[in-house]
């Protein structure tokens, strides 16, 4: 069971890392936020797959405060770039 785990961990990684690449290339601001808070995103399924491999509830919070703030990131970057502060 736990290598199933580990298999899903691994893609979620490399994901990650043609997110990054997409962090790097974005032809526009608009781009790279949307694959910080897709990094944040992944991120936080690996911490909830760690979670239920580990079998630890208390890693569950992690991953529910990470997601949430990934998400209000991508907000707050929007409405910056929406006023066109940056």
């Amino acid at each position: 069971m736990f290598g199933w785990f580990l298999a899903v961990a691994i893609a979620e990684t490399a994901v990650i890392g043609l997110l990054i690449v997409r962090l790097a290339r974005g032809p526009s601001v608009g781009d790279r936020i949307v694959a910080v808070n897709s990094i944040a995103t992944q991120a936080s399924l690996i911490v909830l797959l760690f979670a239920v491999a580990a079998d630890r509830v208390i890693y569950l919070d992690v991953a529910i405060w990470l997601a949430s703030f990934s998400y209000l990131g991508a907000l707050v970057w929007s409405r910056y770039l929406e006023r066109g502060l940056l």
